[in-house]
């Protein structure tokens, strides 16, 4: 279902909510229904990303405003706030290995309730932990991610919410919007049915409730570097 607000695509989100937020540091970031999340104060969500934005963009607007009770993350370590809440004690932490994470939100979208990945063993992620040996090697059991809701970024939607991501901010997004009870997509533009190249579907409709056009907010670098010229 196409939405006409951002209030819309975000109805019925209740406190204490877990979401899943696709992107990789700010790329295809949700940041307008990010920014509408925050606008509604929805507090004690349990958020499912690779990381947490920067410390006044993207997920980072929610920390600030103390709505995030638990972050389950990759990485953390552009964000003085998520460092400060942490050592504090007000924010809990999961990390999980990169990889780990993709695979635990994809087997969430495809029903599989648990896997055996080599990561992490003897490390503390591990400790009071199942493992299992296959082929003379130790692994280590995870189990599948699931969200009340996710929120992802797409390119482009076609009138029935067929998603077609753009470049690197494909990353988390297709697994994210499989594993979500409502997959809510914020979209740059929309196109007619049939008006976009089957084999550029990567999300199909049947993944996504609700979608919203909203124009891109901007576009952000979380560590610019450049070189120094010659001779500087």
């Amino acid at each position: 279902m196409e939405c006409k607000s951002i209030a819309e695509a975000l109805a019925g989100i209740p406190d204490g909510a877990t979401l899943m937020v696709g992107g990789f540091g700010l790329v295809g970031i949700p940041e307008n229904l990010i920014i509408g999340l925050r606008d509604l104060g929805t507090k004690d969500l349990t958020v499912i990303s690779n990381n947490c934005g920067v410390d006044d963009w993207g997920l980072g607007l929610l920390l600030q405003n103390r709505q995030i009770k638990k972050m389950v993350a990759s990485y953390v370590g552009e964000n003085k706030e998520f460092e400060r809440q942490y050592l504090s004690g007000e924010l809990e932490v999961e990390l999980v290995p990169q990889g780990t994470l993709a695979e635990r939100c994809r087997a969430g979208g495809a029903g599989i309730p648990a896997f055996y990945t080599p990561a992490g063993v003897g490390t503390p992620i591990a400790e009071g932990r199942e493992t299992r040996m296959f082929g003379g090697r130790e692994y280590l059991l995870e189990t599948a991610l699931r969200a009340d809701f996710s929120l992802v970024k797409a390119w482009r939607a076609d009138g029935l919410g067929n998603l077609q991501y753009r470049m690197t901010a494909r990353n988390f997004n297709p697994m994210m919007a499989a594993a979500g009870r409502v997959t809510v997509a914020e979209v740059e533009e929309v196109v007619e049915i049939g008006g976009m190249d089957p084999h550029q579907v990567h999300t199909p409709s049947i993944y996504v409730q609700r979608f919203i056009c909203c124009p891109h907010q901007e576009k952000r670098v979380e560590r610019r570097t450049v070189r120094k010229g010659v001779g500087a």
